[in-house]
């Protein structure tokens, strides 16, 4: 800054050294230049957030938009109070955890039914999935429906086959649930209220179930860690997911050839290897032809444009001043023979 304001006070002052005036302008443009190129560096490095709140954010998926896979894409949210939360047609749902080992997420639904609720059935939505992106509801959830009309929706208890055949036996609401007789945490909630459960295999099916039904609550199955059979219910939705693997994500990924971390270029959604100074198609540690990426560095690049153009023109600009100025020392000036 303080160049800038030596060249300044030179065109103010009509100083007799123009050339010393103009080197403390040209100092100025590089070090703006500097900074502009530390700043994209440093942008860089920090593009991805490896987590929101408590949960870790690892691939497939991303809170920051060119982070993890394009497959998933928007779907996961940082709130401001650092709350992560899924999006879906049917709303936002904060996500209680995520687990990669065995790809699934939990999210609570605070419209469901809930133990505080008792027999006060509250108005509900349905939830539902976006049917584009990589996400399933686990069959590993059960569904409970309250209260619901027994002229509009079969409810009656399933015999003990249908457990093994599902498939062999009808879609009603199971009266004989054992959930309805143990629910997690308040088992006797309910009182004299009625309780089925009920899958429902598409959202269109679980719209309809809640047109004739007070309530509903999702319970999943929890492994209880003792063994693979050890299952504790909880409440809650599980979400399955897949894990897209590529060659190049596993390159990106490898330690040994730079440790970068897996995204996609915005636009094209083709996928980028995200390093802490650049972004590359292969590897981070790859110094061959492959192609750079860089959204900070399209930021930096502008702005070293923007720069270089203010440079010239006021360097056009002093010239002209200097020139004009300047006394005919040979010839006449006219606008035939001025340089500028």
């Amino acid at each position: 800054m303080g160049d800038l304001l030596i060249f300044f006070k030179c065109i103010s002052e009509n100083k007799p050294f123009p050339c010393s005036c103009f080197y403390h302008f040209l100092c100025f443009i590089h070090v703006m230049l500097s900074l502009l190129l530390f700043s994209s560096i440093t942008a860089q490095a920090s593009h991805c957030r490896a987590s929101c709140g408590t949960i870790l954010i690892n691939y497939p998926f991303g809170i920051d938009d060119g982070c993890g896979s394009p497959y998933y894409r928007h779907v996961l949210v940082c709130s401001d109070s650092g709350n992560l939360e899924l999006r879906t047609p049917s709303g936002r749902y904060q996500v209680h955890s995520i687990s990669y080992s065995d790809p699934h997420i939990i999210v609570v639904d605070p419209f469901m039914w809930n133990c505080q609720d008792g027999s006060q059935f509250r108005a509900t939505r349905p939830f539902s999935l976006d049917t584009s992106t990589h996400f399933t509801l686990s069959s590993q959830n059960d569904y409970l429906f309250f209260n619901c009309s027994e002229e509009n929706v079969i409810v009656e208890p399933k015999p003990m086959f249908c457990e093994r055949f599902p498939d062999k036996c009808d879609s009603t609401c199971d009266s004989a649930s054992y959930l309805c007789r143990n629910l997690p945490g308040c088992a006797t909630a309910f009182g004299g209220s009625s309780c089925c459960s009920y899958f429902p295999k598409a959202t269109e099916s679980l719209r309809l179930m809640l047109e004739y039904c007070a309530s509903y609550t999702s319970i999943y199955w929890k492994n209880g860690g003792n063994s693979p059979y050890d299952k504790v219910p909880e409440y809650g939705i599980r979400i399955d997911f897949d894990i897209p693997v590529t060659t190049h994500c596993l390159e990106c990924q490898d330690m040994m050839k730079g440790g970068g971390t897996c995204g996609f270029d915005t636009q094209s959604q083709n996928f980028l290897c995200l390093c802490n100074d650049r972004n590359v198609t292969t590897y981070c540690k790859d110094h061959g032809t492959s192609r750079q990426h860089s959204r900070a560095g399209v930021i930096a690049v502008t702005g070293v444009s923007a720069a270089w153009a203010l440079g010239v023109g006021a360097g056009l600009w002093y010239w002209k001043k200097v020139k004009a100025k300047a006394p005919v020392t040979s010839g006449v000036q006219s606008n035939e023979n001025r340089l500028f």
